[in-house]
């Protein structure tokens, strides 16, 4: 019998920020905050720099030709976060060296490794928030 269960605060027994999910196969577990996204973000910045939809994000810079860089509304704890960007159209990569826990930075190229703006950028963000 299927069942549903309607909350609006879910709390750790033990520690209340941390609740471990058994996973496929019942045989392990995993921390159910460390494996949420903590930011997202669509974003263009050929022709219109403009974010499109986002999570967690304040706003959004224009650092220069194909540079953007994603501000949180709630930071992360530290600069150890993992960030992943894809564009369409142009490669691109994140900036290990200009992470702070409050922002980071997406670097768009084009196939001269040149920096270039991409019309549709995604990005997403892993690890622990403040």
């Amino acid at each position: 019998m299927a069942s549903i269960l309607k909350v609006d605060t879910l709390t750790g027994v033990t520690t209340a920020g941390s609740i471990s999910v058994t996973g496929e196969g019942n045989s392990t577990t995993t921390n159910l905050q460390q494996g949420l996204a903590k930011h997202w973000s669509n974003f263009k910045m050929a022709a219109t720099f403009v974010a499109n939809d986002s999570f967690n994000q304040s706003s959004l810079t224009d650092v220069g030709a194909g540079t953007a860089a994603p501000v949180f509304t709630n930071n992360m704890a530290n600069t150890t976060f993992s960030d992943v960007a894809m564009t369409t159209e142009i490669t691109t990569s994140g900036d290990l060296n200009n992470k702070t826990a409050a922002t980071y930075r997406i670097y768009g190229l084009n196939s001269a490794n040149a920096a270039a703006d991409p019309t549709e950028n995604c990005t997403i963000v892993v690890g622990d928030l403040a």
